[in-house]
């Protein structure tokens, strides 16, 4: 299965939720924001959404500095 990931085409070996994405990928979800297939989701979306073949996601992380 594969994926866009920030412009960068992913292969998945299987679908997952996107928040097993993240947390695979060390990616603490309240530090992201995350647009599925051009729509911005809100948080508690993150384990609803399964991943299929063809999903354009852009994950954001957050910063912080002064």
């Amino acid at each position: 299965m594969q994926v866009r990931i920030n412009g960068k085409e992913r292969d998945l070996p299987e679908p997952i939720t996107l928040i097993q994405l993240l947390q695979e990928r060390g990616i603490d979800p309240r530090t992201v924001v995350v647009e599925y297939n051009y729509e911005i989701l809100p948080r508690e979306r993150y384990a609803d959404i399964t991943l299929r073949d063809g999903d354009n996601l852009e994950i954001v992380q957050m910063t912080a500095g002064g």
